[in-house]
């Protein structure tokens, strides 16, 4: 018996370690990545933009946020709202607001019982109806943090370049749903934010999103995800962004600011919206998002029975600790960068939780089976 837990314990120590090492090289390949960039310089491009925001009723957020937009310093730009079936009195709010600054234009697509449509069919007539070749994305609950937020993104783009990835935040507010929600948003940036300084940018936000409208017909659209619920941003990233055409973009100013799910049972119906889409990743994207939260749950489940039993305890502690420091470091900078304040020590705390919850979700989804196409 004493010979057989031996045994147990030295296999369950050998995947401790494995555990720590994957962690660790996510942490210093990905994430110290994203924490440490300094963006090269650019050349101030001016070329011009068309922004493009589909909404469906959306009238209280297009008259708050969509003025921010369209106040931006920059000498040539248009906006494109494409007012999607909207019940509500946006056609009121737009009719205000167009009369106040033509750099707007609107499209409006009239809601007809026997043609549903997913957010991509707005968002195909809204890229259709652009008359420029560069495209930035957000959505109509979205405010740019400064009037900036537009030249920053295009600063980026030069030749061979054909996707920037921006960084879309939250809306810092009371509640500690609103601190997970901010947190969730920061950890997925480190991701796909270091995963793209690596050489892989496997997705971007529809929240804060720029390409090329040649690249987008080129590669015929949303192509073979068009029937999917999401993936109008991500998808559309993974299937055609490489090393070689993506730049990222997430300094002071040139991120967005949006309106946070107000209730859990929301941002779970938002949060699996968005989980449908990862089983469409390369697979070698797929694999790299998968070790990440496996490898972090057998940590901390390993480390909590070694800490029960005794087993190795003060090695055990020290492995945490060294762990515990470089992520608090490593937090800290990030927060700092994606102007995200407040979090820092609940984020120590949400990445004990956040695998769980997110194996949680994905596990409904893959129970309930695949839900009927919606707009958003």
């Amino acid at each position: 018996m004493v010979l057989i837990n031996s045994n147990l314990i030295l296999i369950l120590s050998g995947v401790f370690c494995i555990a720590i090492v994957v962690q660790l090289f996510y942490y210093f390949r990905f994430y110290l990545a994203t924490s440490m960039y300094r963006p090269p310089e650019k050349k101030h491009s001016k070329e011009p933009v068309s922004v493009i925001i589909c909404a469906r009723n959306e009238a209280e957020n297009l008259k708050q946020f969509l003025p921010s937009v369209l106040e931006q310093d920059y000498p040539s730009y248009e906006v494109i709202v494409v007012n999607d079936c909207s019940e509500d009195n946006s056609d009121d709010i737009l009719g205000e607001l167009i009369s106040k600054y033509p750099k707007l234009r609107v499209s409006s697509i009239n809601k007809d019982p026997k043609f549903t449509h997913s957010k991509k069919f707005a968002q195909f007539i809204g890229i259709k109806a652009a008359t420029n070749e560069l495209l930035l994305l957000t959505d109509a609950d979205c405010q740019p943090e400064s009037e900036k937020w537009l030249s920053g993104m295009v600063s980026n783009f030069s030749e061979g370049i054909d996707f920037v990835l921006g960084y879309g935040g939250y809306f810092r507010k009371k509640g500690l749903l609103n601190k997970y929600i901010r947190y969730d948003s920061m950890f997925i940036a480190m991701q796909y934010l270091g995963m793209a300084i690596r050489g892989i940018p496997y997705m971007g936000v529809g929240r804060n999103l720029a390409y090329r409208k040649s690249v987008f017909f080129k590669s015929k659209g949303f192509g073979s995800h068009n029937t999917t619920i999401s993936g109008d941003d991500d998808l559309f990233v993974n299937t055609n962004a490489n090393s070689g055409n993506t730049k990222i973009e997430f300094r002071s100013g040139t991120h967005t600011r949006s309106v946070p799910s107000s209730t859990f049972k929301e941002w779970i119906k938002q949060k699996k919206r968005h989980l449908t889409t990862a089983r469409f990743y390369k697979p070698g994207n797929k694999l790299l998002l998968l070790l990440e939260p496996i490898s972090r749950i057998i940590f901390y489940c390993l480390f909590v029975l070694f800490i029960a039993f005794r087993w190795f305890w003060p090695f055990i502690l020290i492995i945490f600790g060294a762990r515990f420091l470089i992520q608090g470091i490593i937090f800290y900078l990030i927060t700092k960068k994606l102007n995200e304040p407040k979090i820092l020590i609940y984020s120590l705390i949400f990445d004990i939780f956040s695998p769980i919850i997110n194996v949680a979700v994905y596990l409904s989804i893959l129970r309930n089976g695949p839900r009927k196409m919606t707009w958003k």
